[in-house]
């Protein structure tokens, strides 16, 4: 069983950063998509930024330009340096690692919670 234990939120005013880290257990790290996800009270989770295999990275409109992510495969980890931070942002940040449809695991969440 594939575990990701996600780490590094917090509360924090607006304008400051957090990084969040993802650690996997499992070993088909490095061929696996991995993604950061959120979910603000009462929405839906929605896809924050996408890291691929070969680093190809995508980002949802709204973190563009303030969040970054990034992955050490030897270290099985995946990061999220999110910088600018707003209110908005509020919101449980979750990890997700995909390889195959049967090989597709989550996190269980940190909270990240931004006062204006």
């Amino acid at each position: 069983q594939v575990q990701l234990v996600e780490s590094g939120g917090g509360l924090v005013q607006a304008g400051e950063s957090l990084r969040l880290s993802c650690a996997a257990s499992g070993s088909l790290f490095s061929m696996s998509v991995m993604y950061w996800y959120r979910q603000a009270p009462g929405k839906q989770r929605e896809v924050v930024a996408t890291a691929t295999t070969g680093m190809t990275t995508t980002y949802a409109e709204s973190v563009k330009g303030r969040f970054t992510i990034s992955r050490d495969n030897t270290k099985r980890t995946v990061y999220l340096q999110m910088n600018s931070l707003q209110p908005e942002d509020t919101a449980v940040y979750y990890c997700r690692q995909w390889y195959s449809p049967t090989y597709d695991y989550w996190g269980q969440g940190t909270q990240v919670t931004v006062s204006s």
